[in-house]
């Protein structure tokens, strides 16, 4: 059977490749999330401030910037199969382990190894979905990370329930991430790995990936949609706990919100890019972005800042993609480098940003650390209505190399 003119003898080829993709990105949501959404209790099993644990999650931005400058090359050689299988799996097991860690350095180590996996992920799964658009003609990129969303509303929602019961956290991450290693090991062992563009760049690809001059605009406007994502994945429980003294379960509708509203705008605005493109898109989102984080940061009442939350989840959601999807199409470097750069600073701020967003809230209040993200998403805002095309690129996706019956 054959998919996309790529076929493999196996039975695993009645999966479709983006699907693959799909569930990758929806697993390493899962497993992450099920972290977040129990940071406070994970920051009661560490006895730690919210300072301390911000150092303490910074360990996988760490990991992150070292894995997205220097793994490019080592992806290309093992593949995007071997890659996907040893960072989705890799990083489950890595969470599963953060909870049973009897101190903050000990779990400062293990985010550190989840954080070079991380990075690796990041590149190989966006680099093979960048692939099967040109080689299909349509898009997967926003659904892809629609997938990565919805993983998180989903995992929010659960871990909402299960701290409203009072199921431990080290139970709760092992179960989620041994459904993650089982379920990922058999759809990525069929994974046949999609061939490069013919239009992108065909040179080497360097040992070391950084943002050149033409990329910085994507990376500004990258960092500000995940500036906004990181304070809402990591931050939103402990926000509604500390301003509200919000029960568990209302505590966590915070993240739930965010996660379940972001997946939902990333799973059906294709059609919407395509009509008005991506520039007009973007532009929209950041601005709801902006009065997201005005409705968090004043909010009275806890139900305006549950609004809030769910704006913020709208505006950052398919900023980044959008962002990913210009860096791939670039043709002054190969795409892999391309997205690892943008990824590079990107990703690191999704996790060096609530760590010192943490030490914002131990100063001067947990409210201004949503505030203080505005100067950046009014940056981003303006640079997207400069650097991203105005015509939808899927429109204009270049046919791939074949590949051979065998892959």
């Amino acid at each position: 059977m054959s998919t996309f003119g790529l076929s493999r003898p196996t039975v695993f080829m009645s999966i479709q490749p983006q699907y693959r993709i799909y569930a990758s990105f929806f697993l390493f949501a899962l497993t992450s999330g099920a972290m977040m959404s129990r940071l406070p209790d994970l920051q009661q099993h560490l006895q730690v401030t919210q300072g301390e644990l911000g150092l303490t999650l910074i360990a996988m931005s760490i990991g992150s910037l070292i894995s997205l400058t220097f793994s490019t090359p080592l992806i290309g050689r093992l593949g995007a199969r071997t890659t996907g299988l040893v960072t989705v799996l890799g990083c489950a097991a890595c969470f599963a382990l953060v909870p049973w860690m009897p101190t903050a350095p000990a779990v400062f180590g293990v985010l550190f190894v989840c954080g070079l996996l991380a990075g690796a992920l990041e590149i190989n799964l966006n680099v093979e979905t960048d692939r099967l658009e040109a080689m299909s003609g349509r898009r997967f990129m926003n659904r892809a990370h629609g997938s990565w969303s919805l993983g998180f509303f989903v995992t929010a929602l659960i871990g909402a329930g299960l701290r409203q019961l009072g199921v431990p956290i080290q139970y709760h991450l092992l179960l989620t991430s041994g459904f993650a290693v089982i379920v990922a090991g058999y759809l990525l062992w069929g994974l046949v790995p999609a061939p490069r563009r013919t239009t992108g760049h065909q040179g080497e690809t360097p040992l070391i990936a950084f943002p050149n001059w033409g990329l910085i605009p994507l990376c500004i406007i990258g960092m500000a949609a995940f500036l906004i994502e990181g304070s809402g994945v990591d931050w939103s429980a402990i926000y509604m706990r500390d301003v509200f003294h919000a029960e568990p379960f209302v505590g966590g509708l915070g993240l739930t919100l965010f996660g379940f509203f972001m997946a939902l705008v990333r799973l059906g605005i294709d059609p919407v890019v395509a009509r008005f493109g991506p520039r007009r898109v973007a532009v929209t989102l950041l601005t709801i972005a902006v009065c997201g984080s005005l409705l968090v940061g004043f909010a009275p009442l806890d139900w305006i800042a549950l609004v809030g939350f769910t704006l913020l989840g709208i505006g950052c959601s398919a900023v980044y993609p959008l962002a990913v999807s210009a860096a791939a199409q670039r043709t002054d470097r190969p795409a892999a480098v391309n997205v690892a750069a943008l990824g590079q600073v990107t990703f690191v701020v999704f996790f060096l940003g609530p760590p010192l967003l943490g030490f914002v809230a131990q100063y001067i209040g947990i409210r201004n650390s949503y505030l203080v993200t505005l100067p950046l998403t009014a940056l981003g805002l303006f640079l997207a209505a400069r650097a991203l095309p105005r015509r939808n690129a899927a429109e204009q996706l270049p046919d791939a190399e074949p590949l051979d019956a065998h892959g």
